[in-house]
């Protein structure tokens, strides 16, 4: 197990700001990822503590069509979705982890369960506005580590520009199981924010440099 009593009660807790119910999408794969068969029984154990969640487990080999689907490109990974009621399909905001969530990463993850809940960013009305006219599709990576006790709160700000921008998808991607991505964004600091391909800061920065960033990105050019 992976919360033990006082730990699951707490989670609970927080869980408690649920309003919707949540569908978390889980990929692995153990032969090839074994770190990913934790990830999988790490989020069912989360899902049996608020009936509000529910999940649904994908092998990333098997069940390719579902991850070219939520666009999952790693494992292990997790799409966050509000869960269709009354027979309507489920909601995607574009909101995705990557990695094993412990520590404070875990914060990142139920973070993102409860704004996608909830489906309302609780961003400014000025940025709202602003992302109106957002021209093309943004993509954000948060890279984040275990210890870092900034970083929950700059993917989370990451996160809520995803559910306020169907333009926009978001990513918290703990780097230090993605050495790849790592190298590609030269992340030596986190929590890093890459917009885009060209756009990045560093650390927990408030709504307007997100904002900033991401109107920059937006309205450039799709490069095919």
């Amino acid at each position: 197990m992976f919360f033990n009593d006082q730990v699951a009660t707490e989670i609970k807790e927080r869980l408690a700001d649920l309003v919707h119910p949540v569908k978390l999408v889980v990929f692995w794969q153990a032969l090839q990822f074994p770190e990913s068969e934790e990830v999988k029984r790490l989020i069912e154990e989360l899902a049996t503590l608020d009936s509000k969640l529910s999940v649904e487990a994908k092998n990333f080999v098997i069940d390719e069509d579902r991850a070219k689907e939520l666009k999952m490109h790693h494992i292990p990974g997790i799409a966050v979705l509000r869960t269709g009621e009354d027979g309507a399909p489920d909601i995607d905001y574009g909101v995705r982890f990557f990695g094993l969530p412990m520590q404070y990463d875990f914060s990142v993850l139920l973070d993102a369960v409860i704004d996608v809940s909830k489906g309302e960013s609780g961003l400014e009305p000025a940025t709202l506005e602003a992302l109106q006219a957002l021209e093309t599709p943004v993509h954000l990576q948060v890279f984040t580590t275990p210890t870092c006790p900034f970083c929950p709160r700059a993917a989370r700000l990451a996160y809520k520009f995803a559910i306020a921008s169907e333009k926009i998808t978001a990513d918290g991607v703990e780097v230090t199981g993605f050495p790849d991505l790592s190298r590609r964004y030269r992340v030596s600091s986190v929590p890093k924010t890459v917009v885009g391909e060209n756009g990045e800061f560093i650390g927990a920065q408030g709504e307007g440099t997100l904002l900033e960033h991401v109107l920059r990105a937006g309205a450039s050019p799709v490069v095919s």
